[in-house]
């Protein structure tokens, strides 16, 4: 292969792969079975991701032909796989147009709002009690956004076919994990989990956001997680 198109570089592959699981596991702290199912998801999504990226461009190769002659920035190249840039004629570095400066802002966001939501779900469970503030006064899953927006800052910077189809397979996985999860919390804390969850949306927050009610002592129990990805 061409090394000019930046392309056939596994080692790349494996390393980005890696690098952004561990990264997101240390912020995540995988430890039951649905956690590692959410990190698998996720993990799943950066291999299909990186391996266009850096191995074989699959989707510039099934668009050239398709969309060249009207695109004429949409090559075999590593420039050409930014293919928002392609598609509105960006001719500069593709590393600061618009689409790329938007996903550094979404991945970063993602994996504060991961490792922010982890502390306070720990120092809730710490204290035997329901996580509800920080991201969780927000939105009962902040951690699941957070892989989310990940996702999302990954496809505007780099959009394959494959991650492009695998985006709303994914949100709904970690939407059935989510349910599974409030379904045992629900039966742990009772009224304090129901009135939470009356009161905070599930993952899009709202514009003005009710305080949850004050939880009673019988609500103190030993603490099991609420939001399935922590």
């Amino acid at each position: 292969m061409d090394t000019g198109a930046a392309y056939g570089l596994w080692p790349l592959v494996i390393m980005n792969t890696a690098l952004f699981a561990v990264f997101a596991a240390s912020f995540f702290r995988p430890r039951t079975g649905r956690d590692w199912r959410a990190m698998s998801a996720y993990s799943a999504f950066l291999v299909a991701l990186f391996t266009e990226m850096y191995g074989i461009p699959l989707t510039v190769y099934l668009l050239s032909g398709w969309l060249g002659s009207k695109v004429p920035g949409l090559q075999a190249t590593h420039a050409g796989g930014h293919l928002w840039n392609d598609l509105i004629g960006w001719n500069g570095d593709p590393h600061v147009s618009p689409f790329h400066l938007a996903s550094y802002a979404f991945i970063g966001g993602g994996f504060w709002l991961i490792a922010t939501a982890w502390q306070k779900l720990h120092d809730a469970a710490r204290a035997g009690a329901l996580a509800t503030t920080g991201p969780y006064a927000r939105v009962r899953h902040p951690q699941y956004d957070g892989f989310l927006l990940i996702m999302i800052g990954f496809l505007l910077q780099w959009p394959t076919i494959p991650t492009l189809l695998m985006f709303p397979v994914l949100a709904f996985v970690y939407t059935r994990l989510a349910r599974a999860e409030e379904r045992e919390v629900a039966a742990q804390f009772g009224d304090a989990w129901q009135d939470y969850a009356a009161a905070t949306p599930a993952f899009v927050p709202h514009r003005r956001q009710a305080r949850p009610a004050a939880h009673s002592r019988a609500d103190r129990r030993p603490h099991q997680r609420q939001e399935e990805g922590s």
